[in-house]
């Protein structure tokens, strides 16, 4: 039997060694190392332009490192033969920047996808998994509508429905808030905690949106773009108060009293 990650309850969920992101010569971030636990919900944050999407492309697989590991649990997901990355990349969950919903599809088309691709469920069941997962984000009756149909918030909620459909032990978000109205943000940051809760899963999110970063994130890594490397790793309020990089600091204390004006704050 392949291991996966249930496998290893006590190591680290996730364990970047050393990594090395680049196109060609061009280096985007070099010799990053950090650990992701199970149940965190981890943010990789940094300024505009300094690889945070391209580090979630690495962590699934989309693109290879120049240099160094990634491994989930006991298996070095880098090193991995085809198999075995197969049955880690089953334990994933991924919503793109846009939703990346397809235009031509129904809500219940798009989330059912997965299922026709990578189950044996019949007809019945995946229309019955289909409508809980879109219940979960708080779409029931929209199963028949399509992305055009609905607002920005609504098809964010709805790609990550999808990335949720085949029960992920890991949900990868990328930008998730993006382009959406302070509201709206707010009440998708509501929903993913309490999708952690319910489903028990980890979550790792790339963002640079401070509210939201206050108000969800257990752990974090800041990517300093001048410097090319980590800037640091830890909660993100004690890095806002504590860290010793004056990068760090300032990234965190753009907006001061950000995650006191979240409305997920209002009555802590």
């Amino acid at each position: 039997m392949l291991p996966t990650m249930s496998d290893q309850p006590a190591q680290p969920l996730i364990r970047v060694q050393n990594l090395t992101m680049a196109y060609g010569d061009y280096v985007v971030m070099r010799d990053l190392t950090f650990e992701i636990h199970r149940g965190d919900i981890f943010i990789i944050m940094g300024g505009s332009g300094c690889g945070k999407s391209t580090l979630m492309r690495h962590l699934i697989g989309l693109e290879e490192p120049a240099a160094g590991e990634i491994s989930y649990g006991s298996t070095n997901f880098t090193r991995a033969d085809i198999e075995q990355r197969n049955v880690l990349l089953r334990q994933f969950g991924v919503m793109y920047q846009s939703g990346a919903l397809w235009s031509s599809m129904t809500l219940a088309e798009n989330v059912a996808m997965p299922l026709e691709q990578y189950t044996r469920l019949t007809p019945a069941q995946i229309r019955s998994n289909v409508s809980y997962k879109l219940s979960l984000v708080g779409l029931s009756g929209f199963e028949d509508f399509y992305p055009s149909q609905i607002s920005g918030g609504m098809n964010k909620r709805a790609g990550i429905a999808r990335a949720m459909a085949l029960d992920p032990e890991i949900l990868f978000l990328d930008e998730p808030s993006a382009g959406l109205d302070p509201v709206s943000a707010a009440r998708l940051d509501d929903l993913i905690l309490e999708l952690k809760k319910c489903l028990n899963s980890t979550v790792v999110i790339v963002t640079h949106e401070l509210a939201s970063i206050f108000a969800i994130g257990t752990a974090s890594v800041f990517l300093d773009a001048d410097r090319k490397a980590l800037g640091a790793i830890g909660d993100p309020r004690e890095l806002r108060d504590h860290c010793p990089d004056p990068a760090v600091r300032r990234f965190l204390n753009r907006g001061k009293d950000a995650d006191d004006a979240h409305p997920a704050n209002q009555n802590a």
